[in-house]
């Protein structure tokens, strides 16, 4: 809210008095507060005058604290003008200082997991609003004096079915304000000029993570370049295979095919890159890829990936698979013979305690 229309909020002139900005605080106050006044409108009048009042007070210290500081505006153009600065340069000056105060545009940004690990370049494109200056936003001009429909009050009694006064309505000619106004010409009252639009492309450094915020100078350099810096809010998607750990490690559980799994086969398995081929081990279940993580830190070098299979066999085996495994058993166990130790322990000792197990029958017997 600016000074002027702080000043209209209370039903004021631009140049009252302290004393009158106090004394039209109170009085609108005690109408307006919504314990006195139980229109739906009272909530939000009252924060309206508060909010007037606070950037009246404000703008009183500011204009202060300028005046001590500066020891005056005439001095300090006279002493410029003495030293023979260039106006064009002064104002490029200015308008760099005024640049760096502008207020950002805040964008969000969605990424999947793999464009966040190794960076890429967004394409922006927005519109930006710019506020009217002929009224400073506010959609109308203060003329000055009472306003007709209200009389300077900024409220039209309400009126019972029997004409007995039963509260008030905010004056709509004048906004509460008690102020003659009418609408901004040079923005049919929108308070806002035509909107421009902008492209920029930003690139992303990799290893960003979901909420990190991201700054991006605006120096215009093409006509569709955005008119403000930008604060750009990094939102990394859910990924349907990866776990990202805080220390950069990416966590995958991948099903596999447990024949293929037992014939030590070679799959393929994702990263953020991309498919990397990985030798399976059939007695080894877990595996960990150097390097194949997430950055541990931004533009930091990348953890491991973890990759746990599921070996996956078939409820139930068809006739052909059966034949196949029966083949297959032949050639490993035929005749009680095998090739693996292990096995072949344990038939020894199978068969030694079923022998011991005869001769105690028949010994008891």
């Amino acid at each position: 809210m600016g000074t002027d229309n702080a000043f209209a909020e209370l039903g004021l002139a631009p140049d009252a008095s302290d004393s009158e900005v106090k004394a039209a605080w109170r009085r609108l106050v005690s109408q307006w507060h919504p314990d006195r006044n139980d229109s739906s409108d009272a909530v939000a009048k009252m924060q309206r005058i508060n909010q007037a009042f606070e950037e009246i007070r404000r703008a009183g210290s500011r204009a202060r604290t300028d005046e001590s500081a500066t020891g005056g505006a005439s001095s300090r153009a006279a002493e410029e003008s003495a030293r023979g600065f260039d106006d064009d340069a002064t104002a490029s000056r200015h308008a760099a200082g005024a640049d760096r105060h502008r207020r950002p545009i805040y964008r969000k940004v969605k990424m999947t997991l793999e464009e966040a690990a190794v960076g890429c370049i967004k394409v922006l494109r927005g519109k930006v609003t710019n506020v009217c200056s002929t009224c400073a936003g506010a959609g109308h001009q203060v003329l000055g004096g009472n306003c007709a429909q209200c009389g300077g009050s900024g409220a039209i009694p309400k009126r019972s079915f029997f004409g007995w006064p039963s509260g008030y309505f905010e004056c709509d000619a004048c906004l509460g304000g008690g102020i003659a106004r009418q609408p901004c010409a040079a923005c049919d009252g929108s308070g806002k000029m035509d909107a421009r639009a902008y492209k920029i492309k930003v690139r992303i450094p990799h290893g960003v993570r979901h909420g990190d915020l991201l700054h991006v100078d605006g120096r215009p350099s093409r006509p569709d370049s955005p008119p403000s810096d930008l604060e750009i809010r990094v939102e990394v998607a859910d990924h349907a295979f990866f776990q990202l750990d805080a220390d950069g490690t990416i966590r995958c559980e991948i099903p596999v095919d447990g024949f293929a799994w037992i014939a030590n086969r070679s799959i393929q398995v994702p990263t953020v890159t991309g498919l990397h081929a990985l030798q399976l081990d059939r007695e080894q279940l877990s595996y960990r890829l150097k390097g194949q993580g997430f950055p541990m830190t931004r533009r930091g070098s990348r953890g491991d990936q973890l990759i746990t299979l599921l070996p996956i066999f078939p409820d139930s085996l068809s006739t052909d698979q059966q034949i196949l495994l029966d083949q297959l058993l032949a050639t490993t166990s035929g005749g009680g013979q095998s090739s693996d130790a292990r096995l072949r322990a344990w038939s020894r000792g199978l068969r030694a305690w079923e022998r011991g197990l005869s001769g105690r029958g028949a010994t008891g017997a």
